[in-house]
């Protein structure tokens, strides 16, 4: 199979958003895969900087990107219970660390600051997601993980400057 087709050299594309569909390519679903892939690299990168101990959590979440990719296609196996996984890893992470009292800049080591990177991008995906709900049908669980997971990424790029001993920048 080759990577190329040639029939988006136009500035079109085919998309599976409750059916197949031929859009424009800054239409808001193929902005909707774009923000999720672009968190979803932005993940490989973290991966790639963080402790081994944090690997396979993100994994798990890169996995489930690809979940919400589908489920705007309707093919997905996202549910609730990835969301509630995430809450209880914001509670254990949180009860880690001395309790956030200030806003912060996002930054401090290198995993952290790149942590922040991903949330920056997961709330733009969000937003994103938000937007093509407005047009196609989006299973909620889409738009709740996102959220969940912008929180998730802010309290890991805190446990992971805590982990490197670099303090936080109040603002």
């Amino acid at each position: 199979m080759k990577i190329y087709t040639r029939t988006g050299d136009k500035g079109s594309t085919q998309v599976y958003a409750d059916k197949a569909l031929r859009v424009e390519k800054d239409d808001t679903v193929v902005q909707s895969y774009g923000d999720i892939d672009e968190l979803n690299s932005q993940l490989g990168l973290l991966a790639a900087v963080a402790a081994p101990e944090h690997r396979e959590s993100i994994y798990t979440i890169q996995r489930n990107l690809f979940q919400a990719g589908f489920a705007i296609s309707a093919s997905s196996t996202l549910t609730q219970d990835d969301v509630a996984t995430l809450e209880t890893d914001i509670d254990a992470l949180s009860k880690k660390m001395p309790p956030q009292t200030d806003f912060v800049l996002p930054g401090g080591s290198k995993a952290g600051a790149q942590c922040h990177v991903c949330r920056a991008v997961c709330r733009r995906a969000e937003r994103a997601v938000i937007s093509l709900s407005k047009h196609y049908n989006v299973p909620p669980v889409v738009p709740a993980y996102l959220n969940r997971l912008s929180d998730y990424l802010f309290t890991l790029a805190r446990y992971m400057n805590v982990q490197a001993g670099v303090e936080e920048i109040k603002v």
